[in-house]
Order: C-alpha cells, then sequence, then structure tokens
C-alpha cells in the first residue's frame, strides 16, 4: 500500500484536498501529480521563439555548445529564456501600477469620485521625492502632478527612472557603472522583447545583465509606484488583527471572496458591503449579513488596511470554491486560475470577472469601471446576495482559523521604535550591531503544487526566529506564515531565540513581520535603504546581513523581483530547481559574476535545510565583513543584571568596533 502524499502544510487546506479526493473531483495538486513537467523546458533548454523550432537542446551530445537550427548556443537560449521571464513579470506589476496611476489621477480630477486621497502626508514626501511643488496647494492639485508625473515614467524613452534617487548613493553608483539604470518602464520591456526576438542578441551575459535593468524597472517603478499610489489613496498600513484559514467562510452569511491584485475594486466593495441598503438586502434573502474573504494578493491588501481575513494565497483558491460556502469569487488579474471556473460548475458559486484583461471562460463578466466604484462593487455584491439561496449544505465545512497580526508599512516599522517624535530605524540597527538580531530575511513569493504547500515557508520561518533572525514577509509568504499562526506577538514566546524575543517583547511585534502582497516587496527595498541611511551597517543595501528567499515560486513575477533584489545588492535564494538548469555559463553568471558585480546573486537550492545553511551563512559573512560582534547562539538567553553606565559604555563600544573612540 503506497504511503499518503500530504498535499499541504495547511491543516485546513489538506482537509479539504482529502474530501476533495474523496469524491472524484480535482484541484492544481492532483494535476500537478498527473502532468509531469517537460524537462527540457523546465531546464531552460527549449527555443521556441522562432518556427524553425522549437529546438531541444538535450541528448547525449548536449553541452553549452549544443546549437539550435540557427546556431543559438544553450546559454543563449537558456538566458534568452529566463529574460523573458523577468520582462513578463516586470510588465505585469508595472501595468497593476499604471492602472493605480490613473486612478490617482482621476480621483484628483474629480472623473473618479467614489475615490479620494487619505494619506495626504505621505502625497506630500513623496512629491518632495519628485521635486513637486506642496506649498500651500490642495491635495488633490499635487496628487494630479504626482499621478501625472508617474505615467510619464512608463513612456519615458531617455534619462533615469526618477525613483532611484530613493536607493543609496552607493547603489546608484553600481547600477550607472554597469548601465542597468531604467530608462522608462515600457522601453525596457519592450527592448526585452526585441533582444529576444530571433537573431537579436545571442550574447548570455549581455542578455541577463538586461534582465537586470528590466527587473529594476519593476522594483525601483513599477512596483514602487504602486504600492505609494495606494497608501495614497487608501492609507498607509498600520497593524491590525484578523484572522487567516479557509475556515473563515461562515455559513449563516454570503461570502464574497476577493481574489487578484489590483485593490481598486476590492476598495469599493469594503465600503459598499457596510452600506445599510445592501446589509438589508441580503437579510431579506435570509442571510445574517456579508462574510468578505481575501484571497492572494488581493487578501494582503484588505487585510492590513481593514483587518479583513486572509483565505490564503494561491493554491487555496480552487479549495474556496469546494467549501461549498462561497457565493462569489470576484477576480481581476494575475494568478487566477481557470480552474475556479470550472469547479464552480459543480457548486453553486460565482466566478466574476472584472478586467477586459483577464476574462474567463464560463464565469460571469461585470467590467470594472474606476468612474462608477461603488455602482459596479454594489452590482457584485447584489449578484453573491442573489445566489445565497442556491447553496446547498452538501460540501460545507467549518474550519479552525488562526490569529494574524497584518500591516507593517515601512513607516510603521520606523514609528513603532520610537514613537511619533523620535520614530527611527537606529533600535534595530542597534539590535543588529549588538547581536541580539542576526539579520534579516524577506521570505516572499508563490506557492507551487509541485512542492507540498507552505512547508517550505513554515519551516524556514520557524527555523529562522529560532536563530534569532527577524523574518518579513509579503505575498503568498506572508499568507502561509499566516495560516501557520506565526504572526503574531507571542510567536516571539514560543518560537523566536532569545535575542530577537527580547527586541519582539520591548516593541510588542511578531518576530515575522506581514508587509503586503507581491508588489509590496517595494517595502522591503524601502526598509533596507533606510536602514543603510541610519548607520552602522555599511554604505550600501550589499552590506546588510540580509537574505531573499522564495521557497516555493512558480511565477514570472517572481522571477522579475528576485533579480531586482539582486541588482540592488541582496543574496536571493529560490526553492525548487531552476529555470535555467541546462546552462553551467548561465548558472555562473548569476552567481559569481553577479555577485562580482552587484553584491548580490541569485542560486535555486530544492533542499530547504541547504537553503538555511546558505542563507545563515551568508548573514554571519555580512556580519563579519561588518567587524560586528560575532553572533552567539542564547547569548541574551542569561539571567539581566543591572549594569552601571561604564558597564553600557564598554558594551556599546563592543557593539561598534567600526566606530572611533570620542
Amino acid at each position: 500500500m503506497s504511503e499518503k502524499v500530504i498535499k499541504s502544510a495547511d491543516r485546513v487546506a489538506e482537509e479539504i484536498v482529502e474530501w476533495v479526493e474523496s469524491h472524484g473531483l480535482e484541484t492544481a495538486f492532483e494535476r500537478a501529480e498527473r502532468l509531469k513537467p517537460c524537462p527540457i523546458g523546465h531546464s531552460g533548454a527549449c527555443c521556441k521563439i522562432c518556427f524553425m523550432g522549437p529546438c531541444r537542446l538535450v541528448g547525449p551530445d548536449a553541452e553549452e555548445s549544443a546549437q539550435g537550427v540557427c546556431g543559438a548556443t544553450l546559454p543563449v537560449v537558456s538566458a534568452r529564456n529566463f529574460l523573458r521571464m523577468v520582462a513578463a513579470g516586470t510588465a505585469a506589476h508595472s501595468d497593476h501600477a499604471r492602472d493605480m496611476a490613473y486612478t490617482l489621477l482621476e480621483a484628483a480630477t474629480g472623473e473618479a469620485p467614489d475615490f479620494t486621497i487619505k494619506d495626504e502626508g505621505k502625497l506630500r514626501r513623496l512629491a518632495g521625492i519628485i521635486g513637486i511643488p506642496t506649498g500651500d496647494r490642495t491635495k488633490e492639485e499635487i496628487a494630479k502632478d504626482v499621478a501625472e508625473h508617474i505615467i510619464s515614467q512608463f513612456g519615458q524613452q531617455k534619462g533615469e527612472i526618477s525613483f532611484i534617487k530613493r536607493a543609496p548613493e552607493k547603489r546608484q553608483e553600481v547600477w550607472r557603472k554597469w548601465g542597468i539604470v531604467p530608462r522608462g518602464v515600457d522601453r525596457e520591456v519592450a527592448e526585452a522583447m526585441h533582444r529576444t526576438n530571433m537573431g537579436v542578441d545571442q550574447d548570455p551575459e549581455n542578455l541577463l545583465t538586461a534582465a537586470l535593468r528590466v527587473s529594476l524597472a519593476d522594483g525601483w517603478a513599477g512596483s514602487m509606484f504602486s504600492t505609494d499610489i495606494t497608501d495614497i489613496l487608501f492609507g498607509t498600513p498600520t497593524p491590525r488583527r484578523s484572522e487567516a484559514s479557509i475556515g473563515i467562510m461562515k455559513e449563516d452569511e454570503v461570502n464574497v471572496v476577493v481574489h487578484g491584485h489590483e485593490p481598486s475594486l476590492a476598495e469599493m466593495i469594503v465600503e459598499v458591503s457596510q452600506e445599510p441598503e445592501i446589509l438589508d438586502y441580503a437579510r431579506q434573502k435570509g442571510a445574517k449579513g456579508i462574510n468578505l474573504v481575501g484571497m492572494c494578493c488581493t487578501a494582503n491588501e484588505v487585510l492590513m488596511r481593514h483587518g479583513i481575513p486572509t483565505a490564503g494565497g494561491f493554491l487555496n483558491q480552487e479549495l474556496a470554491v469546494m467549501t461549498g460556502l462561497a457565493e462569489a469569487i470576484m477576480v481581476d488579474v494575475q494568478c487566477i486560475m481557470p480552474a475556479i471556473a470550472q469547479a464552480a460548475k459543480k457548486f453553486h458559486t460565482k466566478v466574476v470577472t472584472t478586467s477586459n484583461k483577464g476574462r474567463m471562460l464560463d464565469a460571469v463578466h461585470i467590467e470594472y469601471d474606476e468612474h462608477r466604484a461603488k455602482e459596479v462593487a454594489r452590482e457584485v455584491l447584489r449578484l453573491a446576495i442573489d445566489n445565497y439561496a442556491n447553496r446547498t449544505t452538501e460540501g460545507s465545512r467549518v474550519h479552525e482559523t488562526a490569529p494574524v497580526i497584518a500591516g507593517f508599512s515601512h513607516e510603521y516599522i520606523e514609528y513603532m521604535q520610537g514613537g511619533r517624535f523620535r520614530a527611527s530605524f537606529r533600535p534595530l540597527n542597534d539590535a543588529i550591531m549588538a547581536g541580539r538580531v542576526r539579520g534579516v530575511v524577506g521570505i516572499v513569493g508563490c506557492n507551487n503544487p509541485r512542492i507540498t504547500q507552505d512547508s517550505v515557508h513554515d519551516y524556514l520561518a520557524k527555523e529562522f526566529i529560532r536563530n534569532d533572525v527577524l523574518v518579513v514577509s509579503t505575498g503568498c509568504g506572508a499568507a502561509a506564515c499566516a495560516k501557520a499562526g506565526y504572526m503574531t506577538p507571542e510567536t516571539a514566546f514560543e518560537m523566536a531565540g532569545p535575542g530577537l524575543k527580547e527586541v519582539c517583547e520591548a516593541i510588542g511585534v511578531p518576530p515575522i513581520l506581514h508587509l503586503g502582497s507581491c508588489v509590496d516587496n517595494s517595502r522591503i527595498l524601502t526598509v533596507a535603504t533606510h536602514m543603510v541611511k541610519e548607520g552602522g551597517l555599511g554604505d550600501d543595501i550589499s552590506d546588510l546581513p540580509a537574505v531573499g528567499i522564495a521557497p516555493e515560486w512558480m511565477s514570472e513575477k517572481a522571477l522579475a523581483i528576485g533579480c531586482y533584489f539582486v541588482a540592488s545588492g541582496v543574496y536571493v535564494i529560490f526553492g525548487s530547481e531552476s529555470p535555467v538548469e541546462s546552462s553551467s555559463r548561465v548558472k555562473e553568471i548569476m552567481t559569481k559574476q553577479w555577485e562580482e558585480r552587484f553584491g548580490g546573486k541569485l542560486d535555486f537550492i530544492p533542499d530547504p535545510e541547504e537553503i538555511l545553511k546558505k542563507a545563515l551563512e551568508a548573514i554571519d559573512r555580512k556580519r563579519e565583513a561588518l567587524k560586528l560582534r560575532k553572533y552567539e547562539p542564547g547569548r541574551f538567553g542569561t539571567e539581566r543584571k543591572l549594569m552601571s553606565m561604564a558597564d553600557r559604555r564598554k558594551l556599546e563600544s563592543a557593539a561598534r568596533p567600526h566606530e572611533g573612540v570620542k
């Protein structure tokens, strides 16, 4: 008898998967077992960019010199495929940002009357960064100029993207030295597609340098634009207590799942769901109320601003249908499985597409229009309410949930360390310098059904905080930690190492900080920049004892994120197999050459224990290079004693050996 295969570390998800299998239904987990990946394309050895192919550079004679019909070698093919994936990921994030910029513009001009500017302070700070005068101007006047400036950055043909000035000076110098400062978002994406067309760029090193440049147009432009605009329109996040799990579905309320990545309509759904007329309509249909449920990155947006519970990330979307409790799943763009519409045929759930970019067969389409946003939101909610009566009890299940504290913007991280008048990253920097906090790790990215869902996210999160490493998380990585119950202050007492526990106890925060959605990886860039500017940890992001990890990645967006962190000077590790495994030359460029030039490198490591080992070694090397106190496990777990001022000065001097005696 074969051993049972565990599909998910999420106990609630695993329970639903078991129910699904027992009823002869299918999800991505079963399809992943049945449909094995093509080993040629999986390793980057297949070229299909012209119709002389596809050319498969495999077989007993396949080496670095293997050629396609046109003569393109294996390293060229592998690098070209990789660049195309990074360009697609950048296009996805940046097109999202473009929509947000137009929403800000139309909110400022009154063309989108349902939207208002909720964080004027952040608007004015952003205006200052890009050189837009504020003075005694109205917030609408400022917002109009900010929006028009950001929109211009997409089509800009020459010069430099304006937001690169937010990076440390030394990092900007590195980018200029190697010619990877983006000129304009659309130009970099278009040029990447041109380079990878048949018969253009045949140099793997040049192709991969272009991958870094187009990725910077994502991290330091598109994603950063989107994060800032979303904060301006809907409010900069502050910590909120909520719940995580598919178990947040309610049997006696209309369950509406908001799923995707663009927050504008989801924000309107939140507002409209509280209107007396809509609530009365739900009661007339026999429901006690409306229960909004977040899914994927839209979940992170409404969780950290409104406390709307999250049902999880990418791999939970089919399972939400299969609870039998979802009246409607409203989707927009990115990471939407067409399988949810097929699953909905066997249940009562209505799948509602809202973007013309993201239509789906067998779904209801209600076109989103920011000019009548609340009207569209009401239409979606009424459709869901009308469907409540069609729910059947078969398959309906109620499950456990986990508490979560989410919503740590970089502004709040700064505030929580010193309050309104002394907001600073000094305490965090000091904790790292003293060895209480060993370093910082970002655990981000997707789930992949070829890996037990959440298993690597959960394992790494637990092990890092046990080793006094502060964890920041976004996207499906944040959802995984939330569902596991790791995003509460109590986690520090139960699981964190003694040094990190002290820091979390002093501030009152979890040892794993929820920073938002996929585009909010730009918040991590901002946090890293603030840490550099605070002093004591070097003068560039590449000096920080920090590592980025995407343990269960699957999306092109994840590759774009990984590359812009590498270009920013960070050691980045991806779990699972490598999309460039076929070429030793490409792997050498991504590791050795990128590290020499940019201070960051990209590794693909399937083994979770090896990921942990490599990450901790990298953090300790950075500490050693900074001449910080060597990290000693348990050093801060000993009994406390009162210290004289002289003793304190000795301790501070030891923690800052790079500073001269004053």
